[in-house]
């Protein structure tokens, strides 16, 4: 098994790795978050994806992006940390960071097959759809139930008592 660090790449290391992939007949699945404070809710989810193919990539959300999406006081963990524990699951076989508000220019990119997503998502509801539809990408939703967030778990460690 590779060391954590060693799955972390560019987007350009991770294109040459996935068209050598692809020769030999793996299907790339890719699934992105912010992965801002790990919980089993992140754990089930990549587990999930991994399950749709037979390498996943996670593409972790940048600092900038997640301050953009969550608001000011987010993220809690840097983007390198996030990406450790990312590279860190066994699921994960790759992480790749990105700036963007969607994983719509890295499913151009990498054009993998199947785009995973957590089931706070419906086929309908995910934001790259049509990208992925034009791109002939299987949306596959993944994981458990959502009922388990960053957010609430931060809430609920501030509400804790001092010991």
């Amino acid at each position: 098994m590779r060391p954590a660090a060693a799955k972390i790449v560019s987007r350009v290391e991770l294109l040459a790795i996935l068209e050598a992939e692809r020769m030999r007949g793996k299907r790339i699945v890719l699934v992105n978050g912010c992965f801002d404070i790990l919980h089993v809710g992140h754990v089930r989810y990549l587990e999930g994806a991994k399950r749709e193919g037979d390498l996943l990539v996670a593409a972790v959300n940048t600092d900038a992006s997640v301050c953009g999406l969550k608001g000011p006081g987010r993220p809690n963990l840097d983007e390198s940390a996030r990406a450790m524990l990312v590279a860190a699951l066994r699921a994960v076989d790759y992480v790749v960071l990105f700036d963007e508000p969607n994983v719509g220019a890295l499913l151009e990119t990498l054009r993998p097959d199947v785009h995973a997503k957590g089931t706070d998502y419906t086929e309908e509801t995910v934001p790259e759809r049509a990208i992925s539809q034009k791109l002939g990408i299987r949306i596959a939703i993944v994981g458990d139930p959502k009922d388990h967030s960053t957010r609430e778990l931060l809430e609920t460690i501030r509400k804790a008592p001092n010991v």
